[in-house]
């Protein structure tokens, strides 16, 4: 199987999937552009199909990558790509700014999909040291189908375990763009408002959640609702990966910041999925930012949320 990872930069410690090239952490979003190996355009090109020796125009347009003419996606005429170095530019502000500084960015599937990671500088403490800093991620596919996609993803320091935001169905948290039409970086700066406000917000949920203590009964049911088992016919067996969370609570890196919480409970479950499931890294990652695994780490929180306030 190709690898899904293609090339990838980071800024600071080896990130939690242990993949990528090191980089400085003071790099402009130019700089980390070109050492990701990202410095590659986009173009569409008219396509065709060759029958009995004619050349006959699909109606659709090639996505072709400059560095190597390689065909990403088949699109519509008026399919607009966002070029990586439009997607870096969006950063540029923030950076000189002082508000954020670039920390990992790369390509999977060959290109098809683009991100960049900033790290904004704002973070916050519960329980005497159970640290969490958030991130701006930017993922700018280059595929039919696939929508441009900005988000605040905090992550938990103590065990690197990551949550792409949107909380409780909160849009603002979250943009994502088709390409209809032309990439609007002011409007979507507009859109999600300042960094520290979203921070601020899975903040106050973090510390609910480290205030409200779970029984063996609640946390068991709250790990099979979050990790369902496919025997529908019997609620009453855990699943594996719910076996897995209920493993690992009280040993998890992080397991003596509110023992016993949902707070606990929830950060069990993001650990299995982030560092447990899957047969790789790269496939972590992939499904970590992008896949099932994203969705299931949301439902994690809104369940433990639900359960906390049951309490």
């Amino acid at each position: 199987m190709a690898h899904l990872v293609e090339t990838m930069a980071y800024a600071g410690e080896s990130p939690w999937h242990g993949l990528g090239t090191p980089v400085h952490n003071d790099l402009t979003p130019d700089q980390m552009l070109v050492k990701a190996g990202l410095d590659w355009t986009v173009d569409k090109v008219p396509s065709f199909v060759n029958i009995n020796g004619e050349q006959i125009a699909t109606g659709q347009q090639a996505l072709v990558r400059s560095s190597d003419n390689s065909i990403l996606s088949m699109v519509s005429d008026d399919w607009n790509p966002c070029q990586n170095h439009e997607a870096f530019e969006f950063f540029n502000d923030f950076v000189m700014e002082g508000d954020m500084e670039m920390n990992t960015a790369g390509s999977l599937k060959q290109g098809k999909n683009v991100w960049a990671l900033a790290k904004v500088k704002d973070s916050f403490e519960i329980l005497g040291g159970d640290k969490v800093e958030s991130y701006l991620l930017f993922s700018n596919p280059h595929e039919y189908g696939r929508c441009i996609d900005i988000r605040f993803t905090p992550i938990r320091v103590v065990c690197n375990n990551t949550l792409t935001l949107s909380l409780a169905g909160k849009s603002d948290l979250m943009v994502r763009l088709n390409h209809r039409s032309k990439f609007d970086a002011a409007m979507v700066k507009q859109t999600l408002g300042i960094a520290s406000k979203k921070l601020g917000t899975y903040k106050d949920m973090a510390e609910f959640l480290a205030s409200k203590t779970y029984t063996t009964e609640s946390v068991v049911e709250y790990l099979k609702e979050v990790f369902p088992s496919l025997t529908k016919k019997d609620n009453s067996i855990m699943s594996r990966p719910a076996t897995q969370a209920f493993e690992v609570l009280e040993t998890q890196p992080g397991a003596e910041f509110g023992k016993n919480s949902f707070w606990q409970a929830f950060n069990a479950t993001t650990y299995v999925v982030d560092h447990v499931l899957g047969h790789s890294q790269e496939t972590r990652l992939q499904s970590a930012w992008y896949g099932d695994n994203r969705k299931r780490k949301l439902v994690a929180l809104e369940k433990a949320v639900e359960f906390a306030e049951a309490c």
